[in-house]
């Protein structure tokens, strides 16, 4: 009886820690951070007034849904771009940026400041609405 209270109790936990990063996954939050490193300056797109740096591994899951939805609101908004960096053989990169999983995605300006990032997949809309301050009217 007790072992099987023990393994209800352990899915309850598991579910519950499930259901809080996949509620809180996706979500834009605003960068504090500054400046990014050179490695990340060196894929802004020129021109651009804010460049969506995704940054993935090989083993990312999800970072393909990321791309498609990246790539699809770039072709829909002026003065936005895209560009993807791999962590895989980047693990230092990854620790300066304080990156825990992937796929992040690092909204930078021209100047090469970071204005927000997102943990997940992004939010289409929210992701939009924190950008519009940023983009040419």
């Amino acid at each position: 009886m007790t072992g099987l209270l023990v393994a209800l109790g352990t899915v309850a936990v598991a579910m519950v820690i499930g259901f809080l990063v996949r509620s809180l996954g996706g979500r834009t939050r605003p960068s504090t951070a500054g400046a990014v490193p050179d490695e990340l300056r060196r894929v802004l797109a020129p021109g651009a007034a804010v460049t969506l740096v995704q940054l993935t591994t090989e083993f990312c899951g999800t970072c393909g849904q990321a791309r498609v939805l990246l790539t699809g609101l770039v072709d829909d908004t002026p003065g936005l771009a895209h560009a993807e960096v791999d962590l895989t053989d980047q693990p230092e990169l990854a620790k300066r940026l304080g990156v825990l999983r992937t796929p992040t995605t690092i909204a930078v300006d021209a100047a090469g400041a970071e204005l927000l990032r997102v943990g997940g997949v992004p939010k289409r809309e929210e992701l939009l609405t924190s950008l519009r301050p940023h983009l040419p009217a």
